[in-house]
């Protein structure tokens, strides 16, 4: 019997069932009654990713893209190249990126994969900037905002995508985590703009524009949904709750966390996940945790999921499989 974890109101209760049940779970049908799995460890290690990953029962095959934020110049809370190199090593992975929206470092993809090379991830894997050549559009089904994602036009060329995430807080979205990174980070310079615009510009070199805050929020559900239409059953997710601060990998001069780290979860469904993180943030006995939620809740960041449930994306019922 395998027992299962699941935040009920803020509380941690101990339910219990078979492991016939367990693997039906995660097969990620989101339209099934019962409760999409979460596994987790509190141990944030090489090992624990590798650990996770195994525990998902779906093998990352062919040509796998490992979705990450290299992280902005200047910043310090990204996911350390030596805590993912197992499980890259394993996979045999790539390590995708595409460029940004914003003015940065991470604007061409020359000083891109220069940034990702002095963050040490080229010394682990190759790094492909995925819109280095241009860029494609993969449908959005029935979009409120989006006609379509605009994806770098490597992107079509991996077979399976692993969702990498160092969740944490965000300026704009409130938090980052699964659905963050595969909708703003598999999306083109171009595209992120896109997202960001709810669909009013396609292009970055205008200038920025930002849309209504839940249009935003809500165009991030529909492009994450238009990668995992993409990739269906090809596709993992997995989360470092670690060095939680207020602010994005993508600053450059991000806060320093100011509450305690919470572990690694990975999960089928990247609504659940992220669900689960934020869950968790909110449950902890950790005083600090009033600034991290305070960024979430002031920038309305739970409609993301509340959206990402209503098209289909993933379900915020869950259970956790706690691994220690």
């Amino acid at each position: 019997m395998n027992k299962l974890f699941a935040f009920v109101a803020g509380t941690l209760l101990t339910l219990s069932c078979n492991a016939q049940n367990v693997s039906e779970q995660t097969k990620g049908n989101t339209d099934a009654k019962e409760p999409s799995v979460v596994y987790m460890t509190k141990d944030i290690s090489p090992e624990a990713i590798v650990k996770l990953y195994k525990a998902l029962g779906r093998e990352a095959t062919g040509k796998v893209a490992i979705k990450i934020s290299t992280g902005e110049p200047g910043g310090h809370n990204y996911l350390q190249p030596a805590l993912i190199k197992d499980f890259v090593d394993l996979t045999k992975g790539t390590i995708v990126e595409c460029n940004t929206a914003y003015n940065g470092r991470r604007y061409s993809s020359v000083d891109h994969l220069k940034a990702a090379e002095e963050h040490g991830f080229t010394a682990i894997a190759d790094v492909d900037i995925m819109d280095s050549d241009g860029e494609v559009k993969i449908p959005v089904e029935n979009g409120k905002h989006l006609k379509y994602d605009i994806v770098g036009s490597h992107y079509p060329d991996y077979d399976f995508t692993v969702i990498l995430s160092h969740f944490k807080g965000h300026a704009m979205g409130g938090f980052g985590g699964a659905v963050k990174n595969m909708s703003i980070g598999i999306a083109s310079g171009n595209g992120k703009m896109y997202i960001h615009s709810a669909g009013a510009t396609e292009t970055r070199e205008n200038g920025w524009k930002a849309a209504k805050q839940d249009d935003f929020l809500e165009s991030m559900a529909e492009a994450a949904k238009a990668v995992a239409d993409h990739c269906g059953d090809n596709i993992i997710y997995i989360s470092v709750a670690n060095n939680l601060s207020v602010d994005c990998d993508c600053d450059s001069h991000p806060a320093d966390p100011q509450m305690h780290d919470i572990g690694v979860l990975a999960s089928l469904d990247p609504i659940a996940l992220d669900k689960a993180c934020t869950d968790l943030v909110r449950s902890s006995d950790d005083h600090g945790k009033v600034h991290l939620i305070e960024r979430i809740d002031s920038r309305h960041g739970m409609h993301t999921l509340d959206y990402g449930e209503e098209i289909g994306l993933g379900s915020q019922n869950y259970n956790i499989i706690n691994l220690d």
